[in-house]
């Protein structure tokens, strides 16, 4: 069994930022696989369900970004899941638009939901990282990370949360080395990034 975590902020205000694309993927895989994830447990939105014949537990902590380390803990606490048997879906300024990757352990890279889980469970779990690109020439990152997305990479988007969904199965079925493996040879044939986007309402 795997706790599958999708990082993101509730409320309607942060549904469609670049923030929560975390939650887009867990929904994805939702969708997929037909879990549903509305139990309230323990300060997140959870499902139980089979993905690809691997037992999994989707997540959506609902303590905003810089809260999401208890409800994460207490969580894999529950189900007696060790940070090993942990993934965590989060944006990823240091990457450009549309860029998956995978990651076991290290640092939160100034990321405030990694830092509050690393403080919470231990920075042992895996990562998928999915590029959001960095912001402009004169923006401010956390104004950037909670805009919305651009039309071009809203054009995008729905290709880029079947990939990471992609990923997250590759590390349940595969384990994380060959899911690290797999995305960073897809990396090397992405076309481009979409243009720079415009500024956020």
């Amino acid at each position: 069994m795997r706790l599958v975590v999708g990082l993101g902020n509730p409320g309607r205000r942060y549904q469609r930022t670049r923030h929560n694309v975390g939650f887009l993927v867990v929904d994805r895989l939702a969708e997929r696989w037909g879990i549903d994830v509305s139990k309230r447990q323990l300060g997140a939105e959870v499902g139980d369900g089979s993905i690809r014949y691997e037992r999994a537990i989707l997540c959506r902590p609902q303590g905003y970004m810089n809260r999401s380390g208890h409800p994460v803990a207490s969580i894999a606490g529950y189900y007696k899941l060790d940070p090993g048997a942990v993934a965590v879906v989060h944006d990823d300024l240091e990457l450009p638009f549309g860029s998956v990757r995978c990651k076991l352990g290290g640092g939160h890279g100034g990321h405030n939901g990694l830092r509050d889980i690393n403080k919470h469970l231990g920075s042992d779990y895996a990562r998928v990282r999915v590029g959001i690109g960095r912001p402009p020439e004169g923006w401010d990152p956390a104004d950037y990370v909670l805009g919305k997305w651009s039309p071009d990479e809203a054009a995008g988007l729905d290709g880029v949360l079947d990939e990471a969904a992609d990923a997250v199965e590759a590390i349940l079925v595969d384990g994380v080395d060959a899911a690290i493996s797999r995305f960073d040879d897809r990396a090397s044939t992405r076309p481009a990034s979409p243009s720079t986007p415009a500024r956020a309402d």
